[in-house]
């Protein structure tokens, strides 16, 4: 199945999101949906401090257990201005159906700026993708060997 053939529901729960710009993806290629911040004024992010919980303003049913969604970091963000997600990688199970939070940290060293997030800003982005849920064979042993096997980190070099 083809994700543009897939329909999923949208609630939103921040009716400023009308607004500021439903979910939609930006151009034909792009891979996630930006998330805005569903703040009721600016947000000093300073750097080093604990990460903060930004609403997102919507929730979303995905209710199938193949799926799930990410909630990303905005590429330029993190780059440019040092905002990154405090958990690096968000996950929405198929069954969680409460508004969207999204974890915010600035990565910068002590004594810089903070970063000002604006109410709408675009602060991260959510993308959709397969899971693969197999079922587990408890083994004393495993039935094969790999080349790397279990050397664990570094093992394959530089």
């Amino acid at each position: 199945m083809l994700g543009s053939e897939l329909e999923l529901e949208i609630k939103v729960t921040d009716p400023r999101l009308h607004e500021w710009g439903l979910p939609t993806y930006q151009t034909e290629l792009a891979a996630g949906i930006d998330l805005h911040a569903c703040i009721d004024a600016p947000l000093a992010i300073e750097p080093q401090a604990p990460a903060q919980l930004v609403s997102s303003g919507l929730a979303v049913l995905m209710n199938e257990p193949n799926m799930a969604a990410l909630v990303l970091p905005r590429s330029g963000l993190g780059h440019k201005r040092g905002l990154v997600l405090g958990n690096s990688v968000g996950l929405i199970d198929a069954d969680w159906t409460a508004p969207i939070a999204i974890s915010v940290w600035s990565r910068l060293p002590p004594g810089s700026d903070p970063i000002i997030i604006n109410p709408g800003d675009r602060i991260a982005q959510l993308v959709f993708v397969p899971i693969l849920r197999p079922r587990f064979r408890l083994v004393a042993a495993f039935s094969a060997e790999t080349r790397r096997g279990d050397r664990g980190f570094g093992s394959t070099g530089r």
